[in-house]
């Protein structure tokens, strides 16, 4: 393997600075157990706070995050299931949260090695936590770090230039000057940011992959054009896929996965619809939120 590879599991050190992370979905993860758990390196708010645990995927992904903030949904499970990643790729989640996408990528792919990049430290915690619980934790590492952070600060930590195949990210979607936002700190940091963020992760991504390698990214519909220009500079070949609450509604959510350094141009790909007309999940939308579908965007 590449020396880049074995550079991703080297032992996570302190995380610095803070920046926005995760991204609100519009489904909630099936609630199993609840209470904090046996053993936990946890603080602050999140050890004063309920731990959940819920099941994705069908109940082969089970997952402990905090019951108030920001709560795992459908957003993740659909970035996961968009990256083309394969056996054999080194891949990195950026703002992982509780390493909802990470791990739901690395359980529907063997082979594949995963960095959860968090800069909650609570979060990252229980990131580091699920992927142990289930299983996961030779293939999955935690870093505790800003993904704004400089890049001598993500090489410290193993994550140097060109060191992935794969980048997949939900960052906040809300511009926060402009959105009412959440009392809650974790859910505020996790929903919305300054206009200029999802540039500076892009940036960050498109530093840590290697030529050729690729983006996935969830956003909202109506910030494409926002999404296209961030692209734009070290990225191409996006493939992008909207996503239909209903029939007859505007997409609210796009998935979006580039390729770094090609000059390819943009495809739009016929819409993923989540619900029929009662409300009930379609059958295509529960092939991939529980029975681990790939959405193919990109050439793996």
């Amino acid at each position: 393997m590449p020396a880049e590879r074995t550079s991703l599991f080297n032992p996570p050190l302190q995380g610095e600075g803070r920046t926005a992370e995760g991204s609100p979905g519009w489904g909630r993860a099936e609630s199993l157990a609840q209470g904090p758990p046996p053993s936990s390196p946890l603080q602050g708010e999140v050890k004063r706070n309920t731990i959940t645990e819920d099941a994705v995927l069908g109940g082969r992904l089970r997952l402990r995050q905090p019951r108030r903030g920001h709560r795992v949904g459908h957003d993740a499970i659909l970035l996961a299931a968009s990256c083309p990643a394969r056996a054999g790729d080194d891949v990195v989640d950026l703002g992982a949260g509780v390493g909802a996408a990470g791990l739901a990528l690395a359980t529907r792919g063997e082979g594949t090695s995963v960095a959860l990049v968090e800069i909650d430290p609570d979060l990252a915690a229980l990131a580091a936590e699920n992927a142990a619980r289930n299983g996961l934790g030779a293939r999955v590492r935690t870093v505790q770090l800003d993904v704004a952070a400089p890049a001598r600060a993500f090489a410290a930590r193993g994550l140097g230039a060109q060191c992935c195949a794969r980048v997949l990210m939900n960052p906040p979607f809300n511009d926060a000057a402009r959105h009412r936002l959440s009392p809650d700190a974790r859910r505020r940091r996790a929903h919305a940011a300054a206009p200029s963020t999802l540039a500076a992760w892009i940036r960050t991504a498109a530093r840590l992959l290697r030529p050729r390698g690729t983006l996935s990214l969830i956003w909202r519909a109506d910030g494409l054009e926002q999404a296209l220009c961030a692209l734009a500079p070290a990225f191409g070949a996006v493939t992008l896929l909207p996503l239909h609450p209903k029939p007859g509604a505007p997409a609210i959510r796009i998935l979006l996965c580039a390729t770094k350094a090609s000059r390819a141009p943009l495809a739009i790909l016929p819409g993923l619809l989540l619900n029929d007309r009662a409300g009930r999940p379609t059958a295509e939308a529960e092939a991939v939120l529980r029975g681990g579908r790939a959405l193919v965007l990109g050439d793996p």
